[in-house]
C-alpha cells in the first residue's frame, strides 16, 4: 500500500516537471504510477489538490535535506550555496532542461487561483529559507542578514531555473551561483567576531 502512495507521488512530480500542474491529469498520474483512480482517492481523498500538496511537500523536504547534505560537506556557507546551485545547473543539463523543481512550477501556475496550493508552496519555500538562514547564521552572519540572503538564494535559484530553461543553457544559473557565493562570502567577512 505504501508503495502505491509513493508511486503516485513520484509520478505526480515527474509529470509536473514535464507538463506542469495544469497539463497533468489524474488519469495521467494513475497511468504513470501503475495505480487505479480508486487507490489515488484512497490516499488523497481531496483529489488533485491533496495529491499536489503531498507531492510538493515531500519533494520540498527532499530538496531541503539535499541542501543540508551540501552544507555538511562544504567548507563554509558560501561554498555550500555555490555547490548546491552548481549541482542544480548540472541536473538541468543532464535532464535536457526538464524543470527540476515541481514546487516552483506549481507556484507559478496557481499562486493567484488556488489558495491551498499557494500556501503549500509558500511553506516549502519558507522551510528552504529557514534552513539556508540557519546555515548562514552558523557561519557568523547575523540573523536578519542571514534571512535576507537565504530569501535571495531561493529567489535566485528559482529565477535561474527559468532563465536556464528558456535558453537551454545552464550558464545563467552558474553565474547566479557565483554571484550568490560572493555575497555570502562578503556577509561572512563583515560578520562580527565571536569570542
Amino acid at each position: 500500500m505504501h508503495d502505491t502512495r509513493e508511486r503516485l507521488l513520484t509520478a505526480t512530480n515527474e509529470l509536473f516537471r514535464c507538463r506542469g500542474y495544469q497539463g497533468t491529469s489524474l488519469k495521467q498520474v494513475t497511468e504513470t504510477a501503475g495505480a487505479t483512480i480508486g487507490s489515488l482517492y484512497h490516499f488523497f481523498p481531496g483529489g488533485k489538490d491533496d495529491l499536489t500538496i503531498a507531492a510538493i511537500t515531500e519533494s520540498g523536504e527532499a530538496y531541503r535535506q539535499l541542501f543540508e547534505l551540501f552544507a555538511d560537506a562544504a567548507t563554509d556557507a558560501a561554498d555550500a550555496v555555490a555547490r548546491f546551485i552548481d549541482g542544480a545547473a548540472d541536473v538541468l543539463e543532464e535532464t535536457d532542461y526538464i524543470d527540476p523543481c515541481p514546487i516552483g512550477t506549481v507556484a507559478r501556475e496557481v499562486a493567484s487561483t488556488n489558495e491551498a496550493l499557494r500556501q503549500a508552496t509558500d511553506q516549502v519555500f519558507l522551510g528552504w529559507i529557514e534552513t539556508a538562514a540557519s546555515t548562514f547564521e552558523s557561519d557568523g552572519i547575523a540573523r536578519p542578514t542571514a534571512e535576507e540572503l537565504a530569501t535571495m538564494v531561493v529567489a535566485t535559484l528559482e529565477g535561474g531555473f527559468v532563465l536556464a530553461r528558456a535558453r537551454r543553457d545552464a550558464t545563467p544559473l552558474r553565474i547566479a551561483g557565483r554571484q550568490v557565493r560572493g555575497l555570502v562570502e562578503q556577509a561572512m567577512q563583515t560578520a562580527p567576531a565571536t569570542s
